[in-house]
């Protein structure tokens, strides 16, 4: 963590750790990028349909652009990148407690969804943002 992010607890939505290690290790946020210029269009995402709150950002890293974003346990920063390509592979892995109304609000607001029932013990689909930053939404364990 730098000195010019927000200290953050735990997470309490995370699963139970499977292993521990000497250093403590926890996730503070997930960085995605965006184009430039495009921070209403982001807003409008994360904030309008995703329902997530804006955080703000400090001065110095204000002026860089871009947005930050935060809800529950989960913080996203979207990042300016002047020669900006999708992320079409790697994605953040989003925990949601009720995956069917979350698959329902992407849906009426005109994003489309992809179930996948490839990742055994939990349903899941993907999805893109506003600009098709791959996105996964896991719902809770499955009872085997």
């Amino acid at each position: 963590m730098t000195s010019d992010e927000p200290e953050r607890g735990p997470s309490p939505a995370s699963p139970a750790p499977a292993a521990s290690s000497p250093f403590g290790l926890g996730l503070h946020h997930v960085q995605l990028a965006s184009p430039p210029g495009e921070e209403e269009a982001c807003r409008r995402f994360y904030v309008g349909v995703l329902g997530m709150t804006e955080v703000g950002k400090p001065p110095e890293l204000a002026a860089r652009g871009g947005l930050w974003v935060r809800a529950d346990a989960l913080e996203i920063h979207l990042g300016v990148e002047p020669d900006f390509r999708p992320a079409r592979k790697a994605h953040p892995g989003i925990l949601v407690a009720d995956l069917d109304a979350l698959a329902e609000r992407l849906t009426a607001h005109g994003v489309q969804i992809t179930w996948d029932d490839a990742f055994p013990g939990h349903r899941r689909f993907y999805a893109a943002d506003c600009h098709q930053n791959r996105l996964e939404f896991l719902g809770p364990r499955q009872a085997s």
